[in-house]
């Protein structure tokens, strides 16, 4: 495996580890390209094995001089099991980060996961953006993510560990299809990537180039704290586009039936936490607040045209409203 792990070579680095195959091999992968890196596990007490794991990560990082950052969690319910996972996994990733100044969240996501995310955003109805959305890089707040192995199959990476004779474990839950993602893997994905793996890798390099083509503007024309404000591009589907992309930063992803409700509503309030407004020339967002406002405040920003369900989240944050007149 030729990989390029240059965007990394000079930042500070953190490794979700899990001791499974994708993440055990790019443990070692990283060490031989002289990537610094520390690591960070959760154990979910959900197996036997996973006291296992977590030691052997231990083992690891004493052995190769790493910092280990492990979170031990009891769930005390198993409904939507993998979000729950997901969401605790991701909070304590970004508690590390900073906390310790990293810059680079390192995750071992590979092409099987990719291919896996693809078929299951096809099955729900999705666009292009989102179809392709597991991408290299994201964006996040403070930090960015980084998937090198997108273009490595799982079984590569098993190949890998095994040549060298490196420790690695099964996650027996991987074969329980109640999980929507085992259920594609074993039924599509799998199948699929040993037939066309060479076609499928062109097609996600075409897919990223044909975005790039379209010159999909994106970008916050204003950007303080929280809140972000993106130009209105006359376009819904591009709209939502937009308001996609920034929620999907802060960890909510949306269904086709809230797509529908924002542009329908253009002022509404998503999953409890995120306010959006959509203007004729502007779109609002920033994160849901309780905050009270005296009436001089209310005044101040119905004068300047600031919208309602965004005025508590300026007030909480102490924003000058000057700052935000377009």
């Amino acid at each position: 495996m030729n990989l390029d792990f240059s965007a990394v070579k000079e930042s500070k680095n953190l490794l979700a580890f899990s001791a499974g195959i994708d993440s055990s091999a790019l443990f070692f992968l990283l060490l031989e390209k002289d990537i610094d890196f520390d690591i960070a596990i959760v154990n979910y007490n959900t197996r036997d094995e996973s006291k296992e794991e977590l030691q052997y990560a231990k083992d690891l990082a004493k052995k190769y001089n790493k910092k280990i950052f492990y979170k031990e969690v009891e769930l005390q319910s198993k409904s939507n099991f993998e979000k729950t996972a997901r969401d605790i996994r991701y909070s304590f990733f970004k508690e590390i980060i900073q906390n310790n100044n990293y810059e680079i969240l390192i995750t071992a996501h590979q092409l099987n996961d990719k291919l896996e995310w693809f078929l299951m955003q096809l099955s729900k109805g999705a666009g292009l953006i989102e179809l392709i959305g597991f991408n290299e890089f994201e964006i996040k707040d403070t930090y960015k993510i980084y998937k090198p192995l997108l273009t490595i199959s799982k079984e590569e990476l098993e190949n890998y560990l095994q040549k060298r004779d490196i420790k690695y474990f099964i996650d027996s839950s991987n074969s329980d299809e109640k999980y929507k993602r085992n259920y594609f893997r074993h039924n599509f994905s799998d199948r699929f990537l040993d037939e066309y793996k060479d076609g499928i890798i062109n097609s996600f390099i075409y897919l990223q180039e044909d975005i790039k083509s379209l010159n999909f503007k994106n970008k916050a024309i204003i950007e303080i704290e929280e809140l972000e404000v993106f130009k209105n591009l006359d376009d819904d589907n591009l709209n939502i586009r937009i308001i996609d992309l920034s929620l999907k930063k802060r960890g909510v992803l949306l269904s086709k039936a809230q797509r529908k409700e924002i542009l329908k509503q253009k002022s509404i309030v998503i999953s409890n936490k995120i306010s959006i407004t959509i203007e004729d020339d502007y779109i609002w967002i920033c994160p849901k607040s309780l905050k009270t406002m005296d009436k001089k405040f209310k005044e101040k920003c119905r004068i300047l045209k600031i919208p309602k369900n965004i005025r508590a989240y300026v007030k909480e944050k102490e924003i000058e409203v000057k700052n935000l007149v377009l």
